[in-house]
């Protein structure tokens, strides 16, 4: 059996960036990287669809959303630590 491997984001940024330039064949860079030539194509078809997020105005959006949801859950740890501190004041006695 053979064991699953994990490719680091900067391993795929380079073998998607080698298949982009066009000097060789997806099947050269498959060899080259020791990657199946599918899972470069996965690659390359992710980042393209992803380069829409890019250079959209939404990218910046989303951040502005994930930021205000950091907020919120800031504020709930927050409010959940002073609720778990009084009810351990009440339990000790």
């Amino acid at each position: 059996m053979t064991k699953r491997r994990r490719f680091t984001s900067a391993f795929k940024k380079k073998v998607v960036l080698a298949v982009l330039r066009g000097d060789r064949t997806i099947q050269e860079i498959a060899a080259y990287y020791e990657v199946h030539p599918n899972m470069i194509s996965t690659w390359k078809r992710q980042t393209l669809e992803g380069m829409e997020d890019i250079f959209d105005n939404r990218g910046t959006v989303r951040q502005r959303d994930i930021d205000g949801e950091i907020k919120v859950l800031h504020a709930k740890i927050g409010e959940l630590t002073v609720i778990n501190d009084f009810l351990e004041k009440g339990f000790k006695g």
